[in-house]
């Protein structure tokens, strides 16, 4: 028992420099929180004036680029066999990538944003229209299409390379198509180590924000509490305790459930100020925000103020993409664990469109409004508020409209909610990387990433604020936005062998193969035939078996290696060409179960209760299932076939442009644990 409650799976080389380069950091701040301030100060300076166009061009690069590929005919490739279904519904899935992506930033900036880009514009005069104008326009371009194109091109990667070829769900496999085995070396954990210190930085800023603002939120309920660091550490440890349960209970008990309640909450605030607002206005605004973002998007995306210098670009533009950067590691990887089955059509949708809108609307609730109020009925009192301490921002909001303590309660408590899927989501991602990819992770383990994330957190607070938390942030993500470059030119190489794979190996169906049964009266029986399970079990245990030896041995004198293997369990049989330099070809007969079709049926239709079911002799290749059924083949009808098969593989291979550069013989385990 002791054994299995502390077994580990740490990946050594990956776990260790990554807890030594955060525990340094930790010490070195408590050691002196005045210096390490002073020099996260220098180092956010010198980032911003030296690699604010690497960080702006990069970000241009990641948005084209993924939405070339769902534009394209790649787009209907699935991450995942071709077989694969979605594991969740469309709501569930989109309420836990929604939560983990930013749904703390959207209620610290949803207000704060517009109302002191409105008091102090990058450019232009202040506290005018075209300042409402300019306000909403860069928190759009802020929170927009920019944002999810980082999360989404790396959650593409992931899930492409783990889920269609079998590659760990590891930053690593990223870079797989253009090194090779050398993954598993050392620029692999190094890779993988960045990835970690980014996620880990990145959600730290997250949780820094989310206790400043649920400080702000206490003390306007309860005055007593005062707005200070003490508090704000005492409610990190507290919230991160809720988080470790959270953690223990997995992906579907803990994750998934709090992210539904999280989107509950947030749309059931959203209306509530939508409805007591101005609503024509914010429907109007939103309108014309959008259609002004839209026009506005390339200049915009390649502004860096470089005939007018200031300090603004670095504070908000630059910060804001360089934590999107960071965190891309684990928001990046946690949609990709959610996103198989998916085309990459619909991931790239899901991921961009969706919560663009989503976002533009939140923002035109309650940025509007807080502009409207300040423009159109005095209130501007709220400026000097939020200019005096950002995070109390959209609780002096609701100081406007009624029922203020309630909904300033249900924004605290959604806050923490947000809060507890951040971190608990981001030990899952943080574990899973410093394992190698493994998914299946000890409890302890998650618990200790937790932990260590709310310290980070706690001592950065101590350390400088917002400032410090800016500056990790933005540090963490230069090393990570070139292997993310890195990783967009692997995928682009591997989607191009995709689609010589697409053009060479065409799925085969009875209706469009040359190959004709030897007897057509076995050809009508297959047709008409529901067999029972024990019969078709037999079949490929015997019939399909003893052709894929024929093929094997065949193989065998011309020096070709060949393997044949039966699962009697799973009733599967399967025969893999070894190709040591190229991808292997696996021709892969599954028994299926389907519900046998009403006009089967010569007399009265059985019952709902009483279904009636049939099992088929399916081909699957590599690539997923082909969706024809082989039971009632003879054994020269399925070496036909196989050779059929084969001959699509070695013309796809003759095709390629180049040589593979993975053998994904090697990593079979997550394809082999596919349902039917």
């Amino acid at each position: 028992m002791m054994k299995k409650t502390f077994r580990s799976t740490l990946l050594l080389p990956v776990f260790l420099p990554a807890v030594l380069i955060i525990l340094c950091l930790v010490l070195g701040t408590i050691s002196n929180p005045e210096l390490a301030g002073e020099a996260f100060s220098v180092t956010l300076s010198w980032i911003t004036e030296t690699f604010g166009w690497f960080y702006m061009l990069s970000v241009a690069i990641f948005l084209v680029f993924i939405v070339s590929v769902a534009a394209s005919s790649w787009g209907n490739i699935k991450l995942g066999p071709d077989h694969a279904q979605p594991q969740y519904s469309f709501p569930e899935w989109f309420a836990m990538l929604f939560s983990a992506g930013y749904g703390v930033a959207l209620l610290y900036f949803g207000v704060a944003e517009p109302v002191l880009h409105y008091a102090s514009p990058p450019s232009g005069a202040a506290e005018t229209v075209d300042a409402a104008k300019q306000a909403m326009q860069i928190a759009f371009f802020h929170w927009g299409f920019h944002i999810w194109a980082i999360y989404g091109i790396v959650g593409l990667v992931l899930a492409y390379f783990a889920f269609r070829h079998g590659l760990p769900l590891s930053i690593r496999s990223a870079l797989y198509p253009l090194i090779g085995d050398k993954i598993h070396g050392p620029i692999g954990h190094t890779v993988d180590v960045f990835a970690i210190l980014g996620t880990l930085f990145g959600i730290a800023t997250t949780l820094g924000l989310s206790v400043t603002q649920i400080n702000a939120g206490l003390h306007y309920l309860w005055p007593s509490i005062a707005v200070n660091t003490t508090v704000q550490i005492i409610a990190i440890a507290l919230i991160t305790a809720a988080a470790t349960l959270s953690v223990v209970a997995g992906m579907d008990k803990g994750v998934k459930r709090l992210s539904i309640l999280n989107m509950v909450l947030a749309i059931t605030l959203m209306t509530f100020v939508f409805f007591v607002g101005s609503s024509i206005h914010i429907l109007e605004s939103f309108l014309q925000n959008t259609g002004s973002y839209l026009s506005g998007i390339v200049e915009r995306t390649f502004n860096l103020q470089a005939y007018s210098r200031s300090d603004w670009i670095g504070n908000w533009t630059l910060f804001i993409f360089g934590w999107t950067i960071a965190w891309a590691p684990f928001v990046g990887m946690f949609i990709a664990k959610i996103s198989r089955g998916r085309t990459i059509r619909q991931f790239v949708v899901g991921v961009m469109l969706v919560p663009t809108i989503f976002t533009f609307l939140w923002f035109s609730v309650f940025g509007d409004t807080a502009l409207n109020l300040i423009m159109n009925e005095g209130f501007d009192t709220l400026i000097a508020d939020v200019q005096e301490n950002h995070a109390v921002a959209l609780f002096q909001l609701y100081e406007a409209l009624p029922w203020s303590f309630f909904i300033s309660l249900l924004t605290v408590i959604l806050i923490i909610t947000f809060f507890v899927t951040s971190s608990d989501s981001g030990s899952l991602v943080i574990d899973s990387l410093a394992s190698g990819g493994s998914v299946d992770t000890p409890a302890w383990q998650r618990v200790f990433w937790a932990v260590l994330e709310g310290t980070v957190a706690a001592v950065l607070l101590i350390a400088g604020g917002l400032s410090a938390l800016q500056t990790m942030t933005i540090a963490s993500a230069l090393p990570f936005a070139v292997i993310m470059l890195l990783a967009t030119v692997g995928l682009w190489r591997a989607l191009r062998i995709e689609g010589h794979r697409d053009n060479s190996l065409q799925a085969h169906t009875l209706t469009n193969k040359n190959t004709e049964l030897s007897h057509w009266k076995r050809r009508l029986a297959a047709m008409v035939t529901y067999p029972e399970k024990s019969a078709v079990h037999e079949f490929i245990g015997q019939v399909v078996i003893n052709a894929m030896k024929s093929v094997q041995a065949e193989l065998k004198t011309r020096q070709w290696q060949a393997v044949v293997e039966f699962d009697d369990v799973m009733g599967r049989a399967f025969l893999t060409v070894l190709r040591h330099d190229h991808v292997d070809f696996v021709y892969d007969i599954r028994l299926t179960e389907h519900a046998t079709p009403s006009f089967a049926y010569a007399e009265l239709k059985p019952t709902d209760d009483d279904p009636q079911l049939y099992y088929r002799a399916e081909v699957f290749l590599r690539r997923g299932g082909l969706s024809y059924d082989i039971y009632g083949f003879n054994e020269d009808d399925i070496v036909k076939d196989i050779l059929d098969q084969f001959e699509n593989y070695l013309h796809f291979l003759d095709n390629s442009p180049g040589e593979l550069p993975w053998d994904m013989a090697k990593h079979d385990d997550m394809l082999d644990t596919d349902k039917d």
